[in-house]
């Protein structure tokens, strides 16, 4: 089980309070060329529920930890958004693109954790 900062958890129930689905929580902390701690990834059925996602995401942390992400990427289009707090990073995908980018199985050999979608 990955450890959980409350970044993370806060992520997460950003996530999971608009209903996204097919959650990964993968630690990357200590792995040898990883940009990051953690990657979050998950997907929306719509452009709409992933633009949503990101909203929520974005109000969950700030009400929470009191953090903006440094960037995010994708919000016009809203078919892969990436949210980019530091030592956390966002990916929320319409499903589609997640199999086609297939970026869950960059780190294989990193701890993942699939978290329940609500």
């Amino acid at each position: 089980m990955i450890e959980k900062t409350e970044l993370l958890k806060s992520i997460i129930e950003g996530i999971q309070e608009k209903k996204g689905k097919n959650i990964s929580a993968i630690q990357l902390k200590g792995m040898s060329g990883a940009i990051c701690d953690y990657f979050v990834i998950c997907e929306g059925n719509t452009p709409t529920q992933v633009s949503a996602l990101a909203n929520s995401i974005e109000e969950v942390v700030k009400k929470n930890v009191k953090e903006n992400p440094i960037r995010v990427h994708g919000l016009q289009q809203a078919e892969w958004v990436g949210m980019d707090y530091g030592n956390v990073i966002v990916h929320i995908f319409l499903p589609d693109l997640r199999r086609f980018y297939n970026i869950d199985t960059l780190w294989e050999d990193a701890k993942s954790e699939q978290i329940p979608s609500l």
